[in-house]
């Protein structure tokens, strides 16, 4: 709940302007936008990023927090959620992905561990997310390389960069 509650206040921040922030060259604390989502695997492919907007990824001193909306276009809103149908509410709540937990930096490399998830399995007991990492100037790029279950058969990489 400290969490949520932190992460509002952030974006609380955000939108009322408050003066930015200067990181350390290097540093991955700060607010991040998705700009490309590249998936690799046999056949790699780039998924555009449609809204930049709808992807915000936050990192704190030992906390991160990301949500994104992984749609081509706006959502449907839904006059009554109690009423919608199944297929209505996939339209809606299918393209967000929220999660939050802390994070580890080894050197290059990047482990998350998921205490909050729209999924489930993300946050299993044990659940964590090894990635290599890269902070050059503005550009943050993530790449995924193995979770509890083993190495990730189509590893995506995430570019993103630095909104404050």
């Amino acid at each position: 709940m400290r969490l949520l509650i932190s992460a509002l206040m952030s974006l609380s921040v955000f939108a009322h302007g408050a003066p930015t922030v200067t990181q350390a060259p290097g540093s991955l604390q700060g607010a991040w936008q998705t700009v490309k989502i590249v998936i690799g695997g046999a056949a790699p492919r780039e998924i555009p990023v449609a809204q930049p907007s709808a992807y915000l990824t936050i990192f704190t001193a030992k906390h991160y927090s990301r949500t994104e909306i992984q749609s081509d276009g706006p959502r449907p809103i839904l006059a009554d959620a109690s009423k919608a149908t199944a297929d209505e509410l996939r339209a809606v709540w299918g393209p967000v992905v929220a999660e939050a937990g802390t994070y580890e930096v080894d050197g290059d490399t990047l482990t998350l561990h998921p205490q909050a998830s729209k999924s489930p399995a993300a946050m299993a007991a044990g659940a964590f997310i090894v990635c290599s990492f890269r902070v050059e100037g503005t550009t943050l790029t993530i790449a995924q390389q193995r979770n509890q279950a083993g190495p990730y058969p189509n590893p995506v990489t995430f570019t993103l960069k630095r909104i404050e």
